[in-house]
């Protein structure tokens, strides 16, 4: 079975909060894409994050101007139960 793979993308400001959110909307027409949720945290105002995971490697995805973005393999989970 292929490593599962997560990719983070990191923006700040207002109009990145926007792209970001339309960047998520746009995951599940890949490949691969398994979920992906949109990140805010009260202790970094302005910072947005938007974390999917993928089934085996991340394919090409075009972010937002000015955001950044990093891919992570999966080298060990825990699951509940």
């Amino acid at each position: 079975m292929p490593a599962a793979h997560v990719h983070y993308a990191e923006g700040h400001g207002e109009a990145a909060r926007a792209a970001l959110h339309a960047f998520l909307t746009a995951l599940a027409g890949h490949p691969g894409f398994l979920g992906a949720e949109l990140l805010l945290s009260p202790a970094q105002p302005g910072l947005t994050l938007v974390a999917s995971r993928w089934a085996g490697e991340v394919p090409p995805l075009p972010v937002p101007d000015g955001v950044r973005a990093w891919v992570f393999q999966v080298q060990a989970a825990q699951l509940p139960g």
